[in-house]
């Protein structure tokens, strides 16, 4: 892993550095608490676990950690705390700092839990959180343990694939005798900042310039849009939609957007080409998703937390940016509807921070 540093290191430092001032809990508006508070109301349970309600019920890393996240960025400490010691006591992993990916209520002989493989952009989100967490309300354990994470992240996550060091979605499962499979979606660019910070290695520049050449070369179908999985061939070459699953930008990438977005990027292909999609005046409506070896839509509107996301990234694309407010939490039907919403009202909240 010793090769230069790519031209594109250039815009993904930039990444790096664009949120350095991120909105504290005073310059949030007070319509973002009601969100947060009609988000815990509808999917935090009295014991931290916070409910996926379009997907049977159960509960999951990334959600623990986008919870976290949105817990903190409102000052509300005592659903943090919750939220946090459900997350270890349930998710948490025994010889690392890593958390179990699911939960399933309905296997209690388990503990519920019924694989403990991680997944890492649930491991990236808790981490982003203890770390905001730690600086807001000065708490070195949640510091320790933000840092402890993001060692963890760098340790066991990271493998060169030809000429480019990546991300794996998880400890196992991924690495093919061929190819490695990446999720696009991990690349959360607004959370390396932090993580760089708390573990200085420029392991996280190569992680963020590396993954920023993948979104550009990894487009396909009539939009050039991001595959929610990605095939790496292990000699290098083009990228391709991974073997088993879906050739699908869906609910997965959709996030891929709104992570650029929110690290100042929207003018980034793979962000760009999604605000072009989602805004095509030949769709009847706004698709929740388009197959990219088709390039057929799907025959439903995009949820209200997708379209947030495209709100957001399509205002992005101009020089004056925008302030329209983002749809509201109560127009969402499911929790991943939710917490997309909520998510882009923090990104909203960040990019109009930095901006004045």
């Amino acid at each position: 892993m010793s090769r230069p540093v790519p031209r594109r290191a250039m815009l993904a430092a930039t990444a790096l550095t664009a949120l350095a001032h991120p909105a504290d809990a005073q310059s949030l508006a007070r319509t973002d608490l009601s969100e947060w508070i009609g988000f815990r109301t509808r999917f935090l349970r009295p014991d931290g676990r916070v409910i996926d309600s379009g997907n049977g019920g159960i509960s999951h890393s990334e959600g623990q950690g986008w919870a976290l996240l949105c817990a903190e960025r409102v000052g509300d400490r005592a659903s943090f705390d919750v939220i946090l010691n459900w997350t270890r006591r349930v998710l948490g992993r025994r010889h690392d700092g890593l958390f179990a990916w699911r939960y399933r209520p309905e296997m209690p002989g388990a503990g519920g839990v019924e694989d403990q493989n991680n997944a890492t952009d649930g491991d990236l989100m808790i981490a982003w959180a203890l770390l905001r967490a730690g600086r807001r309300w000065r708490d070195p354990e949640l510091t320790a343990a933000g840092t402890a994470i993001g060692r963890d992240v760098l340790r066991l996550l990271v493998r060169q694939v030809g000429d480019d060091v990546i991300l794996l979605p998880g400890l196992h499962g991924f690495e093919q005798r061929e190819h490695v499979v990446v999720n696009p979606s991990y690349y959360a660019f607004p959370a390396f900042r932090a993580l760089a910070s708390a573990v200085p290695d420029p392991l996280w520049l190569r992680i963020a310039a590396d993954g920023l050449g993948l979104l550009r070369r990894a487009r396909f179908g009539r939009w050039g849009l991001t595959p929610d999985w990605v095939a790496l061939p292990r000699g290098g070459g083009r990228p391709s939609p991974a073997p088993g699953w879906p050739a699908r930008f869906s609910y997965d990438a959709v996030r891929v957007p709104l992570y650029l977005a929110w690290a100042g990027m929207a003018r980034e292909p793979a962000a760009a080409n999604a605000a072009r999609f989602w805004m095509d005046p030949t769709h009847p409506r706004m698709p929740a998703w388009a197959d990219l070896n088709s390039d057929a839509t799907s025959p439903y509107l995009a949820s209200s937390g997708i379209q947030a996301i495209a709100q957001l990234t399509a205002l992005r694309q101009t020089e004056e940016g925008g302030t329209v407010e983002p749809p509201a939490v109560a127009d969402a039907r499911d929790y991943y509807s939710a917490v997309l919403t909520l998510l882009t009202r923090l990104a909203w909240r960040d990019l109009q921070t930095t901006s004045t």
